[in-house]
């Protein structure tokens, strides 16, 4: 019972970060890993909890208009390709190296978020597609290579390249991050791999805290995600510098 609500808390404050700034699985994965599930399982009820999550989330966005379908729609087949690649890429360079990389980008990201974009500029069409499927080809094969942080990233690429308001690049990610999610959580649920007396719960606490904190970020504006978003960006950092530069590798 102690392991159920400790995982519901963690699923429930990850959700309503994730819904507002991304990173949600920076906080749901080592409190699952800390209570002692094994790896593949924390993952499982993770991606199976957040992808019911990340789905009323779209639904409260979708409800008040603020994602862009025409952009999410032309990016899902560039992100699943894109994540194909990186899956591939992983089987022949170190995570390694690629975590001490970002490490090293971080601060740019962090930068982006507080950098004023003009967001009455209007890009021509076929500029805007090449942008999408850049944004969304590169951060897909990170995802598929590397994985944390995806969400983010694509925040923050939507807000400095599309020049999308913060509100409305997190709401139209969230598309792009359910489908993801939802190919992950079928292949773990079709493998056995969710503990579904874990899993429920924090399903439950996922959407509730997905609801609130996408609600939370429409009644707060671009100022809400830019302060979440740093958060998220800043705990990445530490889980990569502790990762990749603190602690020995085996």
């Amino acid at each position: 019972m102690l392991l159920i609500l400790f995982a519901s808390l963690a699923a429930f404050t990850a959700g309503f970060v994730d819904a507002i700034a991304g990173g949600g699985g920076l906080i749901t994965i080592p409190a699952l890993l800390l209570s002692g599930l094994p790896p593949h399982q924390a993952l499982a009820c993770n991606k199976f909890s957040s992808t019911l999550g990340t789905a009323s989330a779209v639904g409260s966005y979708a409800a008040k208009k603020l994602i862009r379908f025409d952009l999410a729609v032309q990016g899902i087949a560039f992100s699943l390709l894109g994540a194909a690649l990186g899956s591939v890429i992983a089987l022949h360079v170190s995570p390694d190296l690629l975590g001490k990389i970002l490490v090293g980008l971080l601060p740019f990201a962090l930068i982006v978020t507080i950098i004023p974009i003009d967001h009455s500029k209007k890009q021509p069409p076929s500029i805007k597609f090449w942008k999408v499927a850049a944004v969304c080809l590169g951060i897909g094969i990170y995802d598929g290579f590397f994985g944390p942080g995806t969400g983010s990233f694509l925040i923050c690429c939507f807000h400095w390249l599309l020049g999308l308001e913060l509100l409305k690049a997190s709401a139209t990610a969230k598309v792009l991050n359910l489908a993801s999610n939802l190919a992950s959580a079928i292949t773990f649920v079709v493998h056995g791999s969710v503990l579904w007396s874990i899993a429920l719960p924090m399903a439950i606490a996922s959407i509730t805290g997905n609801i609130l904190g996408s609600r939370f970020a429409i009644h707060k504006g671009n100022k809400s995600v830019q302060r979440f978003l740093t958060f998220s960006l800043f705990l990445l950092t530490l889980t990569l510098v502790g990762k990749y530069f603190l602690v020995p590798n085996p």
